[in-house]
């Protein structure tokens, strides 16, 4: 299987950066698309030129480093798909494809395909947790949980922080990524007590990082990898306006 690829290649920050043609006449349509960049960088070594910088981890679709843009679209064309686990079988043989890094104000690019993506971690660490001692595990059942508040908390948890949804977004905006960070945490009685403070304080450092509004075009969720429902947004602006105004909070 032959590609052409138009990788982005960028010195570092302050580089303007330009696409870069490549041609991989060794893929195989078994291959990751991963498999597919280490092949290419392989190919660049041993011609004396210098590998194209991506950033991966688990490469089994958890931890959401491997982020790049693929013929236009985060994670490439595959729906609930990482670009870790988009096989080479998607793409025909001898077609081109353009490899771009995440694009957002907040996600900097770093080198190549990769951008910093630090502005969440800060997100999180404002108030995307539960302050409780630890210790010893507690009785399953001393908190009984209502089942579809379990089954909303845990489809949100599903979020593994990859910024597809800010790089889907025409604002650059991360509400999906904040939304299932508010709702995993506010289903569960352990996140009632912060629940106010949690949300006031995550959604300053949103904008305070750089992350544009939410327009609820909906293009974050389609090109989310785990598939989160839109409508987290729609509790993180119901928690939100109920922590502003003082009003009352509706389930």
């Amino acid at each position: 299987m032959k590609v052409n690829l138009r990788v982005w290649r960028q010195d570092g920050p302050a580089d303007r950066g330009r696409l870069v043609g490549y041609r991989v006449d060794d893929a195989d349509e078994d291959m990751s698309f991963l498999e597919l960049m280490d092949v290419l960088n392989e190919k660049l070594i041993l011609d004396g030129g210098e590998p194209v910088a991506f950033d991966h981890d688990c490469r089994e679709g958890i931890c959401g480093a491997c982020s790049m843009v693929i013929n236009g679209q985060p994670h490439g064309p595959q729906k609930a798909t990482t670009t870790c686990q988009l096989h080479m079988r998607h793409f025909r043989d001898g077609e081109t494809i353009t490899v771009e890094p995440f694009r957002a104000s907040a996600f900097p690019v770093v080198k190549d395909l990769v951008v910093d993506r630090t502005a969440f971690d800060r997100v999180i660490a404002s108030g995307g947790y539960v302050s409780a001692p630890t210790g010893a595990a507690p009785e399953a059942h001393a908190t009984p949980v209502p089942k579809a508040n379990a089954d909303r908390a845990f489809t949100a948890a599903a979020c593994i922080g990859c910024g597809a949804c800010v790089a889907a977004c025409s604002n650059g905006s991360g509400s999906l990524f904040l939304g299932a960070k508010i709702t995993h945490l506010g289903e569960m009685p352990q996140g009632q007590p912060e629940r106010t403070q949690r949300v006031v304080r995550m959604v300053a450092q949103h904008d305070a990082e750089g992350f544009g509004g939410c327009t609820n075009t909906g293009e974050c969720a389609v090109a989310c990898p785990k598939e989160i429902p839109l409508d987290v947004i729609s509790q993180l602006n119901r928690d939100y306006l109920t922590a502003t105004t003082g009003g009352r909070r509706t389930a």
